[in-house]
């Protein structure tokens, strides 16, 4: 009873902190509201959607808990996690991140340790690898949101040069292609084009826009589009060229992506037929297995084999994982 009874209080301790650090940043937030002057009515278009309102006010701090924002400002992981977030499009904060990080190793060594069998090593591995579970979803959905991004971008292009062909300048075409362009993407070009209107200069907004999507396709529009400022010539043109060749591209992509679908259908097959077997076994003979159970040495086999199917899992995902 003493794991639950810690668990528990660990738990509803951690709730309170969480409850308390929440009500008292509403606080802050409507003392803050008060006391702020009414922005002008005649602000750039961008600013009257509310959910695109924030695109140049995101959050800066490391953790609303200056105590641990303090601890993690004090290493180099910070920046990296702060840059995934940012490319992720997702607004939580590096305290955050990190916290909910270790509150699932935790967790996981809390219940895996009432496994007495269980070697330290083995807890530790799988602890760890429970505990990188946030930084891994927070991956998955920064390469979610660039995939999205390299379909949407062609067209884009596309619009933006019939747009300079139609007469518009170039930030009156940004602005008529980043309001048409649905999320994400849209979302990105109307940052680019407030930093601009804001009057940041247009070669800045557009290596803000590189930096915060490091695509191949955004880095070449960016390129061009400063090499045509300097040395002249026909935008349109350019951006025409580049949207066709960015199609073919994502064309090639496709092949190479369904005939590597096999490898990765294989993948899956392979990580998960060990578990079905052993369960199809226990379902026939139950006490066939018993050895790796009741004994040191298998318990220990059992443990490897768990950490090594997870490896191995991560492995087959990165070679047929083929990126042009």
């Amino acid at each position: 009873m003493a794991l639950p009874t810690a668990f528990l209080v660990f738990l509803a301790t951690f709730t309170l902190a969480a409850v308390a650090v929440w009500i008292a940043r509403m606080v802050m937030d409507r003392r803050s509201g008060e006391v702020e002057v009414d922005e002008p009515a005649a602000l750039p278009s961008f600013y009257a959607d509310e959910e695109d309102s924030p695109l140049l006010r995101r959050e800066a701090e490391v953790s609303s808990i200056s105590v641990w924002a303090w601890v993690l400002e004090r290493f180099n992981l910070v920046e990296r996690v702060k840059r995934t977030l940012v490319e992720a499009d997702m607004d939580w904060t590096v305290g955050r991140t990190t916290l909910s990080m270790l509150v699932s190793a935790t967790v996981t060594w809390a219940i895996l340790s009432q496994i007495p069998w269980l070697p330290l090593w083995g807890l530790a591995i799988l602890g760890t690898l429970v505990g990188m579970t946030p930084y891994f979803y927070i991956g998955q959905r920064k390469e979610k949101r660039w995939g999205k991004i390299e379909d949407q971008f062609p067209d884009a292009l596309e619009s933006l040069a019939r747009a300079l062909r139609a007469g518009h300048p170039f930030a009156g075409a940004l602005d008529h292609v980043a309001s048409q362009t649905p999320n994400p993407l849209g979302k990105e070009l109307k940052r680019t084009f407030a930093e601009g209107a804001l009057g940041a200069p247009w070669e800045r907004a557009l290596e803000n826009l590189a930096e915060r999507l490091p695509l191949q396709e955004v880095c070449i529009f960016v390129s061009a589009v400063q090499m045509q400022s300097k040395s002249g010539g026909n935008l349109s043109e350019v951006l025409e060229k580049l949207s066709e060749n960015m199609r073919e591209a994502a064309a090639l992509r496709g092949e190479v992506k369904a005939m590597s679908g096999q490898g990765r259908m294989a993948g899956y097959i392979l990580s998960a037929l060990p578990v079905v077997i052993t369960g199809f076994m226990f379902y026939v003979n139950p006490t066939f297995l018993d050895p790796l159970f009741t004994e040191d040495i298998g318990r220990k086999m059992v443990t490897g084999a768990v950490i090594g199917l997870i490896a191995a899992h991560f492995v087959i995902r990165k070679l047929v994982d083929i990126r042009l």
